[in-house]
């Protein structure tokens, strides 16, 4: 790889952020980019951005970073911030590379949530090659779920629904093995999925999501208008949903690694070159009685982003229509204007380790009721 040397790098937001410089190693793939902070009440948040056109656009990938960068990032001189080009922009060349950097006051993220920060990623899959073409994204900050939604927040959400005019929600179920309130909400429609997200979001006192029409979307099965600038609840973009499951991982097939094995995840081991050797079958632990099934949420360990679940255990429904992934690079997408299925993703209990990568993709009818699918929830933040 040849990277430039670097240009003047821009500075933005509230606290200040001053006096920033960056500089490739000698012999490396790795930039260096200094910077002062100051002002500001704690936690600060720092992201970063990256041009490769003079700033026209911030499209470069800049997933790998490491040292003074995130949400709790402390004022004082000489911060430091490591990207590491060769992982996120391998091969890549321009005369024209800046930065920019951007600092504020990171509000705390709702009871359950976490915040997926703003960023470029690489979506699709150079692992395996299925998911192709492997392109840029970038998506803004929004908070996500940390865990799929559970029966026992479907259920207390829609019994506030049916008094409240949100007549036609799916009864839904729970595991097969003890209906348990705690595991994921399957055996759902899409959109009573997306009514859903509406329920709770007026229960919240937010600003729905989804309407038809021109009116809150509460019954029916209609197409929805999906308004991304209220701050209600809402199924995740397709790309929303990959950058999340990656936590920060740059061309991974799985929020952890390369290879799997149940002590990950709650899904179906077969024999693919990287799944554990211990043997095909279902999760031990879940496979008792006639039949196996999903296991209650966060019983395996998080991602980066805080996350549990987003490989295996349960599908989960986006919003975005299919349709096939283009070359360009792109700024929060949402999908194909019309279409005839929608996207779902992550894998479940009872399928394979390559269902479960985080760039697989599967598709289905709207309706899509499935004891294997659930979803959780995203929000539109801007910290």
């Amino acid at each position: 790889m040849a990277l430039c040397a670097l240009l003047p790098v821009l500075a933005q937001a509230d606290p200040s952020v001053t006096n920033v410089r960056a500089s490739q190693r000698a012999g490396t793939k790795l930039v260096d980019i200094y910077y002062d902070l100051s002002g500001g009440t704690p936690p600060i948040s720092v992201s970063v951005q990256a041009s490769s056109d003079a700033g026209a656009t911030y499209a470069v990938p800049v997933g790998s970073l490491t040292g003074d960068v995130g949400a709790n990032v402390t004022a004082g001189t000489n911060r430091k911030i490591t990207w590491n080009a060769g992982a996120d922009w391998n091969g890549q060349f321009s005369a024209a590379v800046k930065f920019k950097i951007t600092a504020g006051g990171t509000p705390p993220a709702p009871t359950g949530m976490a915040l997926i920060p703003a960023g470029s990623f690489e979506m699709g899959d150079s692992v395996d090659g299925y998911e192709v073409p492997v392109h840029t994204v970038s998506v803004s900050a929004f908070y996500m779920d940390k865990y799929e939604v559970t029966k026992e927040l479907w259920d207390e959400v829609r019994a506030w629904g049916l008094n409240n005019g949100y007549t036609d929600l799916d009864v839904g179920n729970g595991s097969y093995a003890s209906k348990g309130a705690n595991h994921p909400v399957h055996s759902i429609s899409w959109y009573a999925m997306v009514k859903w997200c509406n329920a709770r979001s007026r229960k919240a006192g937010l600003t729905e999501c989804y309407t038809v029409g021109g009116s809150v979307y509460k019954t029916g099965n209609s197409a929805p208008v999906l308004n991304m600038g209220a701050n209600g609840y809402r199924l995740p973009t397709e790309a929303e949903w990959e950058k999340a499951a990656r936590g920060r991982l740059s061309g991974k097939r799985f929020p952890w690694g390369d290879t799997i094995n149940h002590s990950y995840a709650n899904y179906y081991n077969s024999t693919y070159a990287y799944e554990s050797p211990q043997g095909a079958g279902y999760h031990p632990t879940y496979a008792t009685g006639n039949s196996p099934y999903s296991s209650p949420v966060g019983s395996f360990a998080a991602n980066e982003y805080g996350l549990h679940d987003m490989a295996g255990n349960m599908w989960e429904w986006c919003w975005d229509w299919y349709g096939s992934y283009g070359s360009g690079t792109v700024s929060d997408p949402t999908g194909p204007a019309s279409g005839s299925d929608r996207v779902f993703r992550g894998g479940s209990w009872g399928d394979r380790a390559i269902s479960c990568r985080a760039a697989f993709r599967v598709y289905g009818g709207p309706p899509g009721s499935d004891s294997g699918i659930g979803f959780r929830c995203a929000r539109s933040s801007v910290p």
